[in-house]
């Protein structure tokens, strides 16, 4: 598949239909649910009842052999909220572990339920973070154990900061098998709905994206049958015993789930800092002082026309690093990470300036551009750090275990 910038018929179709439910449902809605700090299930019905939520929508979207539609979808949902674009998006996650580690047996059985149906839509988690194995996944402390008598997996642990944890469906865990091997003694397992010995704490009072779910999930002996280790564990045997003599992992449980999200993930930030950008470019051409609009001030042309620059480079890394990853090209410099660094930190840059704009409206939140500001900050810390980011696209470009 050639790679490409124009966008095809259907993509443009794609684009314009979720722009147009981002615009008459979210944009609406955003300051309510963003004061409520709850999850909006009303709108989540809403995206389920036109198809943008649910199991066949992704599929379609991930079927585009470019692997621009999911991009494009979160660019525009996220233009019309981040944290209502959060509660909409954030089941993706799971669905993405469970199809870069499962069987397609796993992946037919589970998807769907991730996502309920129209009539009753559902959330789903993925559960890797945790109070002592943020960054340092090696430091995972969550345990698997395997009976072998009754073919099940015990998890014992905590989670932390998981998006949709304890209201969620399924949730996909991430847990060490052998904690001797570090990273590559991980696994990860779905845990079925009303699985015993799941809880998750309050929702956490959150700076941005107050409208998606967050919470600390905790595993008391939670007991699930040996068919909801993804991957299966034949496969996990001979990825144990190729780790224990030295051989070099192919992957490992949560970093391959983040790699296949990070280009979804910087096309949200995109939404954030575009939607910024262009609230900031009207108010500029609209707000008169000192008898002209303050557009014709170079200073604020100025730094409009940065926002909108480094916009436009976030998106180009943002699209290649989907094409790369759908069409399965080595990311050899990291260019999955490029693409979430580069567009995190243009969020939070763009956001900024969008408020420095406004000045003292900027500050007050009868102006979108304070949430969206609040919103951007995330982008710079979850799913791998900035810091983590620039770590893995050194590792990559200089061939050594820099740390």
């Amino acid at each position: 598949m050639e790679f490409w910038l124009d966008l095809n018929d259907e993509q443009t179709e794609l684009r314009d239909w979720v722009h147009g439910f981002a615009e008459s449902v979210v944009r609406p809605a955003a300051a309510e649910w963003d004061e409520r700090e709850e999850t909006p299930w009303p709108i989540l019905q809403e995206a389920a009842k036109i198809g943008l939520y649910g199991f066949e929508f992704l599929a379609n979207t991930w079927s585009d052999q470019s692997g621009l539609s999911l991009p494009i979808t979160n660019e525009e949902l996220f233009w019309g909220d981040g944290g209502i674009g959060m509660a909409i998006s954030g089941t993706s996650l799971a669905v993405a572990a469970i199809y870069g580690s499962g069987t397609p047996d796993q992946m037919v059985e589970w998807i769907p339920q991730c996502f309920g149906d129209a009539a009753d839509p559902k959330v789903a988690a993925f559960c890797s973070t945790e109070p002592e194995a943020g960054s340092d996944v090696a430091s995972m402390r969550t345990r698997a154990v395997y009976h072998e008598a009754t073919d099940e997996w015990v998890l014992s642990g905590q989670k932390a900061y998981a998006t949709n944890g304890g209201i969620a469906e399924i949730h996909v865990v991430t847990a060490s098998v052998d904690p001797s091997l570090g990273s590559r003694g991980q696994a990860a397992f779905v845990v079925p709905p009303g699985t015993k010995g799941l809880a998750g704490t309050r929702k956490l009072k959150k700076l941005g994206l107050r409208a998606s779910h967050t919470a600390d999930v905790f595993l008391d002996d939670v007991r699930v049958p040996g068919s909801c280790l993804l991957g299966g564990k034949e496969a996990l045997d001979k990825r144990l015993a190729r780790a224990r003599e030295g051989q070099r992992r192919s992957g490992q449980a949560a970093m391959r789930t983040f790699e296949l999200s990070r280009p979804a993930v910087g096309a949200q930030a995109l939404g954030i800092a575009r939607a910024a950008y262009e609230y900031a470019l009207e108010y500029a051409k609209n707000r008169v002082q000192f008898g002209r609009p303050i557009i014709e001030n170079q200073a604020i042309a100025f730094a409009l026309a940065d926002m909108r620059t480094e916009i436009d480079a976030a998106r180009l890394l943002v699209w290649r690093a989907a094409w790369m990853g759908r069409n399965d090209k080595p990311f050899a410099a990291g260019e999955g990470s490029m693409s979430k660094l580069k567009a995190g930190e243009v969020a939070v840059a763009v956001t900024e300036k969008a408020v420095q704009i406004l000045g003292g409206a900027g500050y007050l939140r009868e102006h979108p551009v304070e949430r969206m500001y609040r919103d951007a900050k995330i982008y710079t810390i979850f799913e791998g750090t900035s810091e983590i980011q620039r770590l893995v696209i050194a590792r990559a470009v200089s061939g050594v275990q820099i740390r």
